[in-house]
């Protein structure tokens, strides 16, 4: 079976017939122009487009597809769900997530799913046909934002623990909205002793901004 996998592979590289792509997104200006990108990579073909997961599911059960490219954001299912149900009825299909989405939980989430790839929809066109000519060989490839994210929570053995639990309490009350002077009361500490929590927070996160520090609870676990 490995054999003749790896004839597929050499006769679609040699061009003898292209890689069979379905794209998954509920934009249609970003499925053109999607399109329009791989209409000029002579490897590939768009068979067929879907703007939510229950379509793509259906299209995968009607058509040989061999890579599917998906939004992570979709209505009635998002692409965990879809690349959960994608893989188990198509295991051998490679799977790329083409998303807006870098928090840490979330990225590692959806790698335990055995996706072939991760994009951000803010990298350039270079990142995804690279992304393409990783999944073809049988790589994971992983947007350059996407490795520093994950090399850097991997400097703490647990995330959770990079914060202490006063700080990670007083987290929650900034994202709600709450002034130090509301924290203060809430918790029955000092105004002071909320700030000096603040600013340890940020020397921790490398944050300099409230918005910046929630930002990085939320990207890693923290909130």
């Amino acid at each position: 079976m490995h054999f003749l996998n790896n004839l597929i592979n050499f006769k679609k590289k040699n061009n003898v017939a292209p890689y069979r792509i379905l794209l998954v997104d509920d934009h249609q200006i970003l499925l053109n122009g999607l399109r329009s990108i791989l209409d000029q990579e002579r490897s590939y073909e768009v068979i067929d487009e879907a703007a939510d997961g229950e379509a793509a599911l259906n299209i995968l059960k009607q058509q040989d597809i061999d890579i599917l490219i998906t939004d992570y954001s979709l209505p009635k299912m998002d692409g965990l769900a879809l690349t959960r149900a994608a893989k188990k009825m198509c295991p051998d299909l490679k799977i790329i997530v083409l998303s807006m989405h870098r928090e840490t939980h979330l990225v590692k989430e959806i790698l335990k799913e055995g996706i072939d790839g991760y994009v951000l929809k803010s990298d350039s066109t270079k990142e995804l046909v690279m992304a393409l000519e990783h999944v073809v060989d049988d790589k994971t490839f992983l947007s350059p934002d996407i490795n520093k994210l994950l090399i850097r929570s991997l400097q703490y053995e647990d995330e959770t623990k990079l914060f202490s639990d006063r700080e990670r309490e007083i987290l929650k009350l900034i994202a709600k909205e709450l002034s130090s002077k509301q924290i203060a009361h809430q918790l029955f500490i000092s105004e002071r002793t909320v700030e000096t929590h603040r600013r340890n927070m940020m020397k921790k996160s490398g944050k300099n901004t409230t918005v910046g520090l929630i930002n990085f609870g939320y990207e890693n676990n923290l909130l």
